[in-house]
């Protein structure tokens, strides 16, 4: 029975196609090596929840498939790091309160991004950023790193909802 709950399926297999691509996305050494991301779990969770809320702001407008496919995406963002942290070490008591911190700190983002793009203000979005994200905010990075998310934010907006829902969706490099 346990297993089930990881096993893919053909009505998941879109879900868990995006979702890969976004941790894979996530993972690019350019973020960590050349704009000082933050190598650290919170570094890389700060990093999948800025590409998933890309996500999410391409398909809020979307009605019914577009909204149940971002709530799936999410639950498997955090099914994915409650097994991190276990398997980190963090005991069953800790698990659910360090999993609503997270999502504290998802949603705040999230927010806080999107109301930066929607008013396509590049020095809040920075803000976002150095606040965020980066521990130590180096200008430069931080404005790399801003640019880049409207970039990706364009690219996205250009993908169709159907094609995304259907497990595709593409990515810019951040060089």
């Amino acid at each position: 029975m346990i297993m089930n709950l990881f096993r893919k399926n053909t009505a998941t297999e879109p879900v868990y196609a995006v979702y890969s691509a976004i941790v894979a996305q996530s993972r690019q050494p350019h973020f960590y090596a050349d704009w000082h991301v933050p190598d650290t779990v919170t570094g890389r969770f700060d990093m999948i929840s800025l590409h998933m809320a890309l996500l999410f702001r391409r398909l809020r407008s979307e009605p019914g498939a577009g909204k149940d496919f971002s709530q799936a995406v999410f639950d498997l963002f955090f099914k994915d790091m409650d097994r991190s942290l276990r398997e980190m070490g963090v005991g069953d008591l800790g698990v659910p309160k360090r999993i609503q911190k997270m999502g504290n700190v998802f949603f705040g983002l999230l927010a806080a991004l999107s109301e930066a793009m929607d008013r396509n203000d590049p020095a809040a979005l920075q803000a976002v950023l150095a606040r965020n994200v980066f521990a130590d905010s180096q200008e430069a990075e931080v404005s790399a790193m801003a640019e880049y998310l409207l970039r990706q934010d364009a690219a996205i907006a250009r993908q169709s909802a159907e094609a995304i829902t259907d497990g595709t969706i593409e990515f810019v490099s951040p060089l």
